[in-house]
């Protein structure tokens, strides 16, 4: 119901005791719990609109309605201020209940920043972590694809109606998602997307997880109020660290001065979460050995993103020679190249 949010809905239910006895109230009743307007349409009872586009979507397989007296409701919502009353799901709803981790960071990701989050995820579903993010673009999609990839259990919580896939370029994600994890969304069908959905369903991200790793934020980032929800939770917070002249590091950077553990490895999140590790822990940033040849050239280049001209006055080496080492590197997936003719490495 418009105007009914997920806090009014679970006064009505502390006050009357389920939605049987709420829609059996009077209006009068129902006014003492909520403002006039939505006591009023609490009143007018369900829409019946709205109830046959739920019917119609439960009929398709694959599709869930969970609701708190579920249970399959997961248990680690209940112990968050606000817990969403209703949970759209599609996919294997069994995987709200697992062991997970929360992988979030900037849409606006760096090469090396996917490369991370796609590493660390694979690592962490191996050893038997649930990944839970948000579908964005760059560091969200990533985290989805490197637990896909390794045959891992991946939740991702979204911020529209499930029956509409935002990102637009996220639809053969979430296909993959719902075939082979779950996607879930308090947000009621046909919910478009909206600035103000993304910081609500931010809490159900770090509400599913045992800890929260923030692989690569600016201080806007809204994977920031993750953490921070995730503090508030109780739940560990990792960051991954990077460049100090990198305006994609300073979030992470400043998330470990407030007291997140500093993550350079598996092995770090492990301990910190008292995981035994299933296998051989296999570190995701170890580099791979490289042809001798290019050894300087990678050298120079560091891990900051550099120009053609610096690069140059570091190595010694003509225009010409470098752009055919550079071509070569970046055919290895060794290095990518940046907007404004910078490259960069990646580990």
């Amino acid at each position: 119901m418009p105007g009914l949010g997920s806090q009014a809905f679970c006064q009505l239910l502390a006050v009357f005791g389920s939605p049987e006895k709420i829609y059996n109230a009077s209006r009068q009743r129902l006014r003492d719990v909520l403002p006039d307007a939505q006591a009023s349409a609490v009143a007018a009872g369900p829409v019946a609109e709205h109830q046959a586009l739920i019917t119609a979507w439960l009929q398709q397989p694959g599709n869930h309605l969970v609701t708190l007296a579920d249970a399959s409701y997961p248990q680690s919502l209940l112990d968050i201020p606000n817990p969403p009353p209703l949970l759209y799901a599609k996919g294997r709803l069994a995987l709200l209940n697992m062991p997970s981790i929360a992988v979030v960071g900037s849409r606006n990701a760096s090469p090396q920043g996917e490369k991370n989050a796609e590493e660390f995820s694979a690592a962490l579903s191996r050893q038997g972590l649930c990944i839970v993010s948000g579908m964005a673009l760059g560091i969200d999609g990533a985290a989805h694809q490197g637990a896909l990839k390794a045959g891992g259990a991946t939740i991702a919580v979204v911020g529209t109606g499930l029956d509409i896939v935002y990102p637009a370029r996220h639809r053969h994600l979430a296909h993959q998602i719902a075939e082979h994890g779950l996607i879930i969304s308090e947000f009621a069908l046909g919910t478009p997307s909206r600035a103000q959905n993304f910081p609500r369903r931010n809490r159900i991200i770090s509400g599913l997880s045992q800890g929260c790793l923030v692989v690569e934020a600016n201080l806007q980032s809204g994977s920031l109020i993750t953490a921070r929800l995730a503090v508030e939770q109780g739940r560990e917070v990792f960051a991954i660290p990077g460049s100090i002249h990198s305006p994609m590091a300073k979030g992470c950077h400043q998330l470990i001065k407030q007291g997140a553990k500093l993550v350079d490895s598996m092995q770090d999140i492990l301990d910190e979460m008292k995981i035994a590790p299933q296998s051989v822990v296999d570190s995701p940033n170890v580099e791979q050995p490289v042809d001798s040849e290019h050894d300087p050239l990678l050298e120079a280049l560091g891990y900051d993103p550099v120009s053609l001209d610096v690069l140059a006055a570091r190595s010694g080496l003509t225009t010409e020679r470098l752009s055919a080492m550079l071509l070569v590197l970046e055919l290895e997936g060794k290095l990518t190249s940046l907007p404004g003719g910078r490259f960069q490495r990646i580990a």
